[in-house]
C-alpha cells in the first residue's frame, strides 16, 4: 500500500480487532465468537462524524488511533478509500460491506453529518417511526435481508419506542474455493466446544497440498485455504491445552511472522 495515511488505518484497525477480541474472549469464556472488526471501527469512525470534544476523542482513541499523529479528516478519507476497495462483486467472489441509519422522524441530524456519512461511508439514512416498533422492525429487518441476499432475516425485534437512531452494519461474502471441497467426502465429526462438550458437525475433506506453518513458540497450526480471486482464509489451530497462549499473542508482529512463513 503507497498511501502512508492509509497504512495507519490498517494499522490501527488490526490494534483495534486484536484488543477487541480479547477483551470479548474474557468475558466469553464458554462460547463461540464471531465478529467483523472493520464493520465496528467503520460504524463508529462514521458516528464520529456527528460528535465533538471529548466525545469526538473517545470515539476515534477507543478504536485504536494515535490523535496526535492521525488528523480525524484523515481517517473519513482513508475509511472512504478502504470501503471502495473492499467492495467488490465479479465472477470470482462478492464482498458488500455497508452502512444504514435509521434515525425517529421526528429527529432533524444536521444535513452535513448526514451528507458526510453518505460520501466517505456511503451509508442510507432512512427516517422511521420508532412508536410503531412492528413497522421500523419490518423496516430494518427487509433491508438486511436484501443486503445480505437472505441470510440475515429477523435482525433486530422488540425495538424500544423511545429508540432515537439505530445503526445497521452489514457484511455478505461469497466466493468459491480455488480447489473445491467435494460433499462426497462431508462427514459428520466431533466438534469439541471445550475439554468437556463435543458437538456433531458436517467436517469437509479433501487431499491436496496447502500453505501450512508450525509455530513452535506458540504450539499452533496455521493453514491458509485460497478462494478464487486473491482472497484466503487464515485457520489457526492451537495444540491441545494451548488456546489462552496464542489468543494472548494475537497481535500485529504475530500475524504478520505467520503471513512471511506462509509465503
Amino acid at each position: 500500500v503507497k498511501n502512508k495515511t492509509f497504512v495507519k488505518l490498517v494499522l490501527s484497525n488490526a490494534d483495534f480487532a486484536f484488543s477487541f477480541y480479547k477483551l470479548v474472549a474474557s468475558e466469553a469464556t464458554d462460547q463461540n465468537i464471531f465478529f467483523s472488526p472493520i464493520s465496528i471501527s467503520a460504524s463508529f469512525a462514521m458516528l464520529a462524524l456527528g460528535a465533538k470534544s471529548a466525545t469526538l476523542t473517545q470515539i476515534l482513541e477507543g478504536l485504536a488511533f494515535n490523535l496526535k499523529k492521525t488528523q480525524e479528516m484523515e481517517i473519513h478519507d482513508n475509511f472512504c478509500q478502504l470501503l471502495h476497495m473492499l467492495n467488490r462483486s465479479d465472477s470470482e467472489f462478492q464482498l458488500s460491506l455497508g452502512n444504514a441509519l435509521f434515525i425517529e422522524e421526528t429527529l432533524k441530524p444536521v444535513q452535513k453529518f448526514l451528507d458526510d456519512a453518505k460520501s466517505f461511508y456511503e451509508s442510507e439514512v432512512f427516517s422511521s417511526d420508532f412508536n410503531n416498533s412492528v413497522g421500523t422492525e419490518n423496516q430494518i429487518n427487509s433491508y438486511i435481508e436484501e443486503k445480505t441476499n437472505g441470510k440475515i432475516v429477523k435482525l433486530v425485534e422488540n425495538l424500544d419506542p423511545l429508540t432515537a437512531m439505530v445503526l445497521v452494519n452489514y457484511v455478505f461474502f461469497r466466493a468459491h474455493w480455488e480447489k473445491p471441497f467435494s460433499t462426497l467426502y462431508t462427514r459428520q465429526e466431533d466438534f469439541f466446544v471445550d475439554q468437556k462438550t463435543s458437538v456433531k458437525v458436517d467436517m469437509m475433506y479433501r487431499k491436496g497440498y496447502y500453505r501450512n506453518y508450525f509455530d513452535e513458540e506458540l504450539s499452533c497450526w496455521l493453514v491458509q485455504i485460497p478462494y478464487k480471486g486473491d482472497v484466503a482464509a487464515l485457520f489457526v489451530l492451537p495444540d491441545e491445552g494451548k488456546m489462552k497462549q496464542v489468543e494472548d499473542a494475537l497481535l500485529k508482529k504475530t500475524v504478520s511472522k505467520w503471513e512471511k512463513f506462509l509465503q
